[in-house]
């Protein structure tokens, strides 16, 4: 199956209306009933601001990179960058990535036909 990738990178102090940023995003892709979505921190990077972060113990930074990454289909991908675009504002980046997804074999065989045993026929 074909679907669409989007991958938000935002800083992990990024908030919105008190809560983190990147939390808002999941739980308003949860309400709009997209396949998932997962939250990655980061150990090191730099955005439009060029500022190095990182979790090495001697530096300062707090403000770890972080991915939120969704799957779906390319309609309802789409449909939630409206939602998107109103939490990011300046604070982050969002990316689309055409994508294919791949499921593993259901109970008792193989969804893409097949006797089940992963060889293609």
């Amino acid at each position: 199956m074909n679907g669409l990738r989007l991958t938000v990178l935002v800083g992990e102090s990024d908030t919105w209306h008190h809560r983190p940023l990147f939390a808002e995003v999941v739980h308003r892709a949860h309400r709009a009933g997209l396949a998932g979505a997962s939250v990655f921190r980061g150990v090191e990077g730099f955005g439009a601001s060029s500022v190095v972060h990182t979790s090495r113990l001697l530096s300062l930074s707090e403000d770890l990179p972080v991915a939120i990454v969704i799957v779906d289909t390319e309609e309802r991908v789409r449909a939630f960058l409206p939602d998107l675009e109103e939490l990011l504002g300046e604070e982050g980046l969002a990316v689309l990535d055409p994508v294919e997804v791949v499921r593993p074999p259901g109970p008792g065989g193989n969804d893409h036909g097949g006797d089940g045993s992963g060889e293609a026929r």
